[in-house]
């Protein structure tokens, strides 16, 4: 039997994000996938500026800018002609506080490979071809059945599996949702000729809104992505030859115009969310936690989110220094998020929430967090629970001084307390735009702590958040 601290079920961005955290941290884990190897098609393309910042932090945000691009304007046609353009996301400009203003495009499959990569090169592993069937747990630890007869044991589980969940449905974790719209939808990436790359390309409904397509230009790649939808009840027909007839019946283009069809899978959009992230040993991540509308790009970014939330504090926990309990935390503060996160996709599924400040996922935060707190007398700025933005500090970037997996204090236009032996790197300076005087704890993922006029409770609430050796 195979014995690993923490084992990772699913390699997809929330099973890979998870590993990379913690093989950074020194922890023992392993990310088992059923599949032979890594998801093939473009699905989740999106890249939201707080999910860029996060990438930052785990060492990929060069390859993941350098392997996509800015979304391009939507063109509408009619009869064989453009009709006009459309811009789907607000704008928003770069800033010092937040360096990735806007979305980023890259394929699924490219991401995977990126974030794959990158757990290779910290000695993480993925172990391919290994499906799991079922769980056991006790006291010590969670023992997971595989297909081909042998076991994993290890201290904690994570089921990053997908809507579908194995180790959900194993758990008895029930998830409640509901159908977010009656038509199929089916979305393939294909090789076209004699269509620009410039535009995403939409070609709207004849009828009564259920024959839908759209043609996106994958950046970073020759491939276009299709997105179709069809009338309620009707088979979606997934085969080349029936994307290609789809493409043709609903625009200008040939079936022979489209040279390759790569990948292609139907789906109807859905939005569930599991009634608890946490089973005593085993966490629920990512889709197997919730599943979203593709509408607005969140779900692959709430997903990484949440193994980001994560992978501390499992850290932590399995180190030694902090108790199991902190892991209740993660529950405490992504269950919200995610509900929250499944009403905004829904919502720009069906055209009531607009593309802007929200699904840039920059605001979410966890001021309600027992392991935040707030105490300076008059706070200015961000608040003990909000993410911590970028700025410059006597000639330090933030983002710089956050990247790694240590604590952060700020010591803005305050003394700073003396933390000979902590953990903490300590950063002192006048306060950046965005932010007030005082001391501020940023936690590992980025998120502030605390906040104080002065030290007084430093020591005791770190020590309660996760940082044992604390200041």
């Amino acid at each position: 039997m195979v014995t690993t601290d923490v084992v990772i079920v699913g390699a997809g961005p929330t099973g890979l994000a998870l590993g990379i955290d913690l093989a950074r941290r020194g922890v023992a884990a392993l990310v088992v996938e059923k599949a032979a190897g890594l998801f093939p098609g473009s699905r989740g393309k999106g890249i939201q500026p707080r999910t860029m910042e996060v990438f930052d932090d785990l060492g990929v945000v060069d390859a993941i800018r350098a392997a996509g691009g800015p979304y391009p304007t939507q063109l509408f046609w009619r009869d064989g002609r453009p009709a006009g353009e459309h811009r789907m996301f607000d704008p928003a400009e770069a800033g010092e506080d937040s360096p990735y203003p806007e979305p980023w495009m890259v394929p699924q499959w490219r991401t995977q490979e990126i974030l794959a990569g990158r757990l290779a090169e910290l000695g993480g592993r993925i172990a391919f071809g290994h499906e799991v069937t079922g769980l056991t747990r006790d006291d010590d630890g969670v023992t997971l059945s595989l297909a081909d007869g042998t076991a994993l044991r290890a201290r904690y589980a994570v089921a990053a599996d997908g809507g579908r969940s194995t180790v959900r449905r194993a758990l008895g974790v029930p998830m409640t949702g509901e159908s977010v719209d009656p038509y199929p939808m089916l979305v393939a990436d294909v090789r076209i000729t004699g269509l620009g790359r410039d535009h995403w390309h939409v070609f709207p409904p004849r009828g009564d809104g259920a024959d839908f397509l759209a043609l996106c230009p994958l950046a970073g790649t020759d491939d276009f992505q299709v997105s179709a939808r069809f009338p309620e009840g009707d088979a979606v027909d997934v085969s080349a030859d029936g994307v290609r007839a789809l493409i043709a019946d609903r625009s200008h283009l040939a079936a022979e115009d489209v040279t390759e069809v790569r990948w292609a899978s139907d789906f109807r959009p859905r939005a569930a969310l599991a009634d608890r992230f946490r089973d005593g040993r085993v966490l629920l991540a990512g889709d197997a936690a919730h599943v979203h509308s593709p509408a607005g790009g969140q779900g692959l970014n709430t997903s990484v989110q949440d193994a980001y939330n994560l992978g501390w504090k499992l850290a932590a926990v399995v180190s030694g220094e902090a108790p199991a309990a902190l892991l209740d935390s993660y529950e405490e503060e992504r269950r919200p998020i995610a509900a929250g996160v499944l009403g905004l996709s829904t919502g720009v599924h069906h055209g009531q929430v607009r593309r802007g400040a929200a699904t840039r996922q920059l605001g979410l935060g966890y001021r309600d967090s027992s392991l935040t707190r707030e105490t300076r007398r008059a706070p200015a700025g961000v608040r003990a629970g909000d993410r911590a933005p970028d700025g410059t500090v006597s000639g330090v970037r933030l983002f710089d001084a956050f990247r790694g997996p240590h604590w952060t204090l700020l010591a803005l236009d305050t003394p700073a307390p003396d933390l000979a032996g902590a953990p903490v790197r300590v950063v002192a300076g006048a306060a950046p735009a965005g932010y007030g005087p005082g001391l501020l704890l940023v936690r590992p993922d980025g998120y502030l702590a605390w906040a104080g006029d002065t030290a007084e409770g430093l020591a005791a609430h770190a020590a309660g958040a996760g940082l044992r050796a604390a200041p």
